[in-house]
């Protein structure tokens, strides 16, 4: 669970929350007193109001206050599931046409004994990795890297998991100029021709086909707290409103939460998080994905190649077909 006392970890509207633990904070400090005893009866009461009001603010939280959530600076990212719930990982680079892109950490692993190849968005959790890994933004190297393992996967009959979190593939003009829309539209082609199970996680961000370019899977997983939707809500709110200040209604018109999202059939199982979110208590969140992961992977193993390929296919073809 992260320090009450770290303020900075606190997003607006846990700002009760917050007080409260300060408050645990400041008599912790005066636990050493001669009225230690009274000191710590209090303690016990503060912290037990500021558990109940965590536990009823996130059991109603509001699509933009999701969002912040998604987004928050200390949410367990890629890598830190990569150390969580594999071993003997060995990650492979490079596109073997343009070059390495740190937005996409790739390769091969094994996930509770048998062999697994990973894919995934890295945001990065310190000023220099996030500038290192582009802040989860792929480039269309990135991408022909993720088609280079899934190929190299479907050909040793190796199952794919990626974990999706990223607010979009990289717009800027050098990834245009290398054909950011042909690479996407290449990845997402590879995971549904895929003979071999494939499960995706949205476990932040789920942005645009930056997401969909490795989320194209028989399972989708996401997080309970993630957003998945076509773009940012900032973004539609510049396109419908130009005015990036009604994000806050826009997320609630798009429907991205993951209730939405089940709801709507485009994932299919919700991961619950720890009360007041991922990063509050990483070790649990990365646990409770990792059982949703070996739960999807099981049901899958025993199909033959064409199973796997027909019901991916049909999953998606049958998305927006069916009144909800």
């Amino acid at each position: 669970m992260l320090s009450p006392g770290n303020l900075r970890s606190y997003l607006d509207f846990e700002k009760p929350v917050a007080e409260l633990e300060a408050k645990v904070e400041e008599l912790r400090a005066m636990g050493e007193s001669d009225n230690a005893v009274t000191v710590g009866d209090e303690i016990s009461r503060l912290e037990v109001k500021a558990a109940l009001a965590l536990k009823e603010l996130y059991a109603d939280l509001t699509p933009w206050q999701k969002t912040q959530v998604a987004r928050h600076p200390q949410r367990p990212h890629c890598l830190d599931y990569v150390n969580g719930l594999l071993t003997e990982f060995v990650p492979l680079a490079g596109d073997r046409c343009f070059g390495e892109d740190a937005a996409v950490i790739g390769g091969f692993a094994r996930f509770r004994g048998e062999s697994i190849c990973i894919l995934g968005h890295e945001k990065g959790n310190s000023t220099e990795s996030r500038l290192k890994h582009n802040f989860g933004m792929a480039r269309p190297e990135g991408y022909r890297k993720a088609v280079r393992l899934m190929e190299m996967a479907d050909r040793f009959d190796v199952p794919v998991l990626t974990l999706v979190d990223t607010a979009g593939a990289y717009p800027g003009i050098g990834a245009e100029e290398r054909g950011q829309a042909e690479a996407i539209a290449r990845s997402t082609e590879v995971c549904l021709n895929l003979g071999v199970p494939n499960v995706a996680v949205i476990l932040g961000e789920g942005g645009s086909g930056g997401a969909i370019a490795i989320a194209t899977a028989n399972r989708v997983l996401m997080l309970e707290h993630a957003i998945y939707s076509v773009i940012s809500p900032e973004g539609a709110a510049s396109i419908l409103w130009r005015d990036t200040a009604k994000a806050q209604e826009a997320a609630t018109n798009m429907k991205i939460t993951a209730q939405d999202m089940v709801r709507f059939g485009v994932i299919d199982t919700v991961v619950l998080e720890p009360t007041g979110g991922a990063h509050r208590d990483p070790p649990a969140a990365i646990a409770a994905t990792g059982e949703a992961i070996d739960n999807a992977l099981s049901e899958l193993r025993p199909l033959d190649r064409e199973t796997v390929r027909r019901r991916r296919r049909e999953k998606f073809l049958a998305m927006g077909r069916t009144a909800v």
